[in-house]
């Protein structure tokens, strides 16, 4: 019996404004604190979201904004906030 892998893609899993901010919440809990996770995660929403859409909505350029959430990219903070507004998602601070 031979096993079949494929391949996880959490932007399949992502079905809703609540997903996606708990989501993007973990990954800001869990970041080394070099952004790669959070970029990820945002790559992960913006797919979930429809790319096309969201660069659109951040006023990107549809290639801008995958080479900045690709795991080379290094967006700008402006680009990521940009990106979470679009996304319908918001940053704020708590006290640890």
């Amino acid at each position: 019996m031979t096993e079949e892998f494929t391949r996880f893609d959490a932007a399949e899993y992502l079905k809703t404004p609540e997903d996606m901010a708990a989501y993007l919440d973990a990954c800001f809990d869990e970041d080394a604190g070099d952004g790669v996770l959070i970029r990820a995660a945002l790559n992960d929403i913006a797919r979930a979201q429809g790319m096309t859409q969201v660069a659109r909505d951040a006023g990107l350029g549809r290639e801008s904004l995958y080479k900045a959430l690709s795991s080379t990219g290094n967006p700008e903070f402006a680009t990521i906030m940009k990106v979470m507004k679009a996304l319908g998602l918001r940053l704020h601070a708590v006290a640890l």
